[in-house]
């Protein structure tokens, strides 16, 4: 069965996290008998604030904007000379990048495998030609930093010298000291993305930032309209920024889940191969076998139909889920 759900242009299914109807069609049960184990998502939600009534009603005014992007410098450090454009999702500048290129219509990316599909999709979409190896002719490169199932973290002296860069940094607030951040500010035609919905754990908020220089950033603020981001996630957004006692707790919690995950997986014979604190990565005899025995517990996971023994898991968010968890593994 699949493992995922995602509609791609054209009506074909990509691989994705979640699909929590399809493993009810298949194995049963009611939506909230199941624990969704198969996204990155922080299970433990930043706490909502009260919202203004104009954050529902009005149109998103210019200062709630520059709270917010005001905000998204501090946390980030932002260098200076540097511009950020908050957008609805990650997924918008996503879609959007290969048209802010000048290319010929035979142009390469080079996209390093495995990694999250949805950048090698809107390229292809937009005409490019994919590659998976570094190549000297290539006019792009795109890097999940850390990557996307296995965490790999790319160093500064990887990065390409020649051609544009996208630094997809979605789920870097787990590790801020690895940010490639300032590499941005040293390296022209290079553009880095942040995702609020994976360390704050809304995805359903739909806000994500992208940082470049101004003449980067100017053309993507032209696609995306004066009015992207919605009122609720502007505040939201601001005040989880501005929260960093929230974000070090946060960030400690979820590193004593990780081992805890760690230790329930090596005991029922999984290898630990990567991942980040939001998801891990083991290696299994069989993925789709395990992953078989955890749906009968309700318990949703992640495999890859690149690997046979890749299993992705994300963190349970409160005890239940973990006796829920620790129940189908046994």
């Amino acid at each position: 069965m699949t493992t995922g759900s995602g509609e791609a242009r054209g009506g074909a299914t990509r691989d994705h996290g979640g699909g929590l109807d399809a493993a009810r069609a298949h194995w049963g049960g009611e939506r909230g008998d199941w624990l969704d184990l198969s996204t990155g998502i922080n299970p433990v939600p930043y706490p909502r604030p009260a919202l203004s009534d104009s954050a529902w009603t009005a149109l998103p005014d210019v200062g709630a904007q520059a709270r917010l992007e005001s905000a998204a410098r501090r946390f980030w450090s932002v260098p200076d000379g540097l511009e950020i454009l908050a957008t609805p999702g990650a997924s918008a500048p996503i879609a959007r990048m290969p048209a802010l290129l000048d290319s010929a219509a035979t142009a390469r990316v080079h996209i390093p495998q495995p990694t999250y599909n949805e950048h090698a999709a809107a390229f292809r979409a937009a005409g490019w030609q994919v590659t998976t190896e570094a190549e000297e002719a290539v006019a792009a490169t795109v890097l999940v930093h850390p990557n996307n199932p296995d965490g790999r973290l790319w160093q500064a002296g990887e990065l390409p010298s020649e051609g544009f860069l996208v630094l997809d940094e979605s789920f870097c607030d787990i590790a801020p000291e690895a940010s490639l951040i300032r590499q941005v500010a040293l390296r022209e035609q290079t553009i880095l993305l942040k995702s609020f919905g994976k360390f704050w754990g809304m995805a359903g908020l739909r806000l994500g930032f992208a940082i470049g220089a101004p003449a980067i950033i100017a053309p993507l603020r032209d696609t995306v309209g004066p009015w992207a981001v919605s009122g609720p996630a502007l505040e939201i957004g601001a005040a989880a920024l501005e929260d960093r006692a929230w974000a070090e707790a946060t960030r400690a919690r979820l590193s004593r889940d990780s081992a805890r995950l760690d230790a329930l997986i090596t005991d029922a014979g999984g290898e630990l191969e990567g991942g980040t604190s939001l998801f891990r990565l083991y290696r299994v005899d069989s993925a789709s076998e395990m992953q078989a025995r955890l749906a009968r517990g309700r318990v949703w996971s992640r495999i890859f139909p690149y690997s046979e023994h890749w299993l992705r898991l994300g963190l349970p968010g409160n005890e239940p889920d973990w006796q829920q968890l620790g129940a189908a593994l046994a």
